[in-house]
């Protein structure tokens, strides 16, 4: 069986050829008119809080449930948010307390009873991004229409999609005439709980373009094995430690990759940062030069000024005879971000304390999102953020402000992040194909373990114990009999045998695959993604609708997050 590329032992995109299904197909781009979208005013203030965040912790004979700990821990410096404190109380501000997602309460079941599988099939393996040589959104962006035009000035402000998504052995990016466009594809694995697949009923993947300075050799000639060295020497700093590379003369790049005090060939490149005792490291190439000349910086933990992350989230296939579950061509979002600020350690540190005695200070306060429909949102630590989303007829739109705001909240303000990023810093490593430099639908048969936290302890096994559970709300049936028996209890060899696969726990069954695109559909056709966009297939119960101020949420003592050292507390 083939997964989630890497990850999931390796997907592939399913065939936009939808094969015998004879459905009819939806009406193409040209005829449906684009939404109005630039006057709208958010309605739900606290749209950066996830629904998750509502989820009710204590079961009805009074367990309690911990999937809080994947999202709110202290953060891994220089992430100076410790907000491991969430996870014993339900700390929102007052227009919070009364829950806005009340999608997850709707009723669909008789309308997912009556799913037409051949016309959802065809749906989905229909693109709604490309079609041959043409970006079907970015022509769309190239002739604006007046109601998504904010600033009234005939060009779209923001990012244009530019990735055709045909990447070579090595994962980088090119165009219809072969031209490289500079973005470059990483597997990773999906944060735990509602980015499984079999929960969130979508697979995704994740690109990385750095500014062209990194992509050049000192004489500003544009240079693959630049790039690529590049890209790993900030794995290392994102990481935290030594990245493997292809044997690369330091002499000719005038840098010590290896850090073993020479210039030979080097085979790693050497994680060091310890600035007060010189303990340093250097871009190479052009990046290189301007790092010297001050015109860039680099610090451990954190991303260069114009590093770009695109992320496409897509419906789920069920493909072959075999009803393998892999990724479908069509999108459900593309979402976009970009760093275009630097804040320093000092000036993030001051951030965090302020943004924690805002808290303390003003509890009834909602964030304050400085966002626009054409550019995006700002996180506030130095990225902006965009998506597009599905209109009623499945082509692909701006989200509004509101629809932006949902990312933001996730993506600033909690200690699981690095630089305000989750895949990178959890990218496959040296023992996986392509050292995990591949788009999530290569199909190469790799067969992926679970994470070991630094506690040695596996981060899905760990969220699996804690939780009791393998999703938030506690709804998915198909991983409860996985994983747990008809008591509740743990099934430790299912569990354990996560160390090799994590396969099972990801992916859903043929079945329930089908069921989650249908369900996202009609919240598609409602456009009420303002209500939640989740895939739900019954209405949630394990869901608060209102909350008191600091709830409890019955957790006593935190769980650390994967990288904290410490034995992990016991309940």
């Amino acid at each position: 069986m083939s997964l989630l590329g890497l990850l999931l032992m390796g997907c592939q995109v399913a065939s936009s050829d939808p094969g015998p299904a004879k459905a009819s197909v939806p009406d193409q781009p040209a005829q449906r008119p684009a939404p109005e979208l630039s006057n709208l005013q958010p309605v739900n203030v606290s749209a950066y809080i996830p629904p998750q965040c509502y989820a009710n912790t204590i079961d009805e004979r009074g367990g309690v449930h911990n999937p809080c700990f994947v999202c709110h821990h202290d953060g891994w410096r220089p992430n100076f948010i410790g907000d491991g404190s969430v996870q014993t109380a339900y700390d929102l501000p007052d227009p919070a307390l009364n829950n806005p997602w009340t999608n997850l309460r709707v009723d669909r079941r008789a309308e997912l009873a009556a799913i037409d599988e051949p016309e959802l099939l065809a749906y989905v393996r229909r693109s709604n991004y490309r079609e041959g040589d043409q970006l079907l959104l970015a022509a769309r962006l190239s002739e604006l229409p007046p109601g998504w035009d904010q600033d009234d000035d005939g060009s779209w402000s923001g990012y244009v999609p530019d990735a055709w998504f045909e990447f070579d052995a090595r994962g980088f990016d090119h165009g219809p005439d072969g031209a490289l466009t500079g973005w470059r594809a990483y597997a990773f694995r999906p944060l735990p709980g509602a980015f499984f697949p079999t929960n969130g009923g979508s697979i995704g993947d994740a690109l990385i373009r750095l500014p062209k300075a990194f992509r050049r050799d000192a004489a500003g000639v544009d240079s693959l094995a630049v790039y690529e060295l590049n890209l790993a020497i900030l794995e290392a700093l994102i990481t935290r430690a030594d990245v493997a590379i292809e044997p690369s003369i330091e002499r000719d790049l005038g840098v010590d990759l290896d850090g073993d005090g020479s210039l030979g060939i080097a085979t790693i490149v050497h994680f060091q940062w310890a600035p007060l005792r010189g303990q340093t490291m250097r871009w190479v190439g052009e990046a290189g030069l301007a790092q010297e000349r001050g015109e860039l910086e680099l610090a451990a933990g954190l991303f260069p000024v114009g590093t770009e992350f695109l992320h496409s989230v897509r419906y789920l296939d069920v493909a072959g005879p075999e009803r393998r579950v892999v990724m479908a061509p069509r999108m459900k979002e593309l979402r976009y971000a970009r760093k275009r600020r630097w804040l320093s350690y000092s000036e993030l540190d001051a951030a965090a304390a302020e943004d924690a005695k805002q808290r303390i200070d003003f509890p009834a306060r909602v964030r304050d999102v400085f966002a626009d429909l054409e550019r995006g949102a700002s996180t506030g630590i130095g990225w902006v953020m965009q998506g597009f989303i599905e209109d009623a007829g499945g082509e692909l739109r701006p989200q509004t402000v509101e629809e932006t705001m949902f990312c933001v909240g996730c993506h600033s303000g909690v200690g699981a992040t690095d630089d305000g990023i989750y895949s990178f810093g959890r990218k496959l490593g040296p023992d996986a194909p392509a050292r995990g430099w591949t788009h999530t639908a290569t199909d190469n048969g790799h067969r992926v373990g679970d994470h070991t936290r630094a506690d040695d302890l596996g981060e899905y096994a760990t969220y699996l114990i804690e939780n009791e559970a393998g999703d938030d709300f506690r709804a998915n049936q198909e991983l409860l009999a996985r994983f747990f028996d008809e008591h509740g209890e743990p099934r430790m060899q299912a569990i354990n045998a996560l160390a090799e696969d994590v396969s099972p726990l990801l992916l859903p069954s043929p079945e329930r695959a089908l069921a989650l695109d249908a369900a996202y559909r009609l919240v598609v056709r409602e456009q009420s993604y303002a209500l939640g966009r989740d895939s739900v297939l019954a209405p949630t119960m394990n869901l608060h609708m209102a909350l008191a101020p600091a709830q409890p949420t019955g957790i006593e003592v935190p769980v650390h997050g994967p990288r904290d050292r410490r034995p992990r507390p016991v309940r």
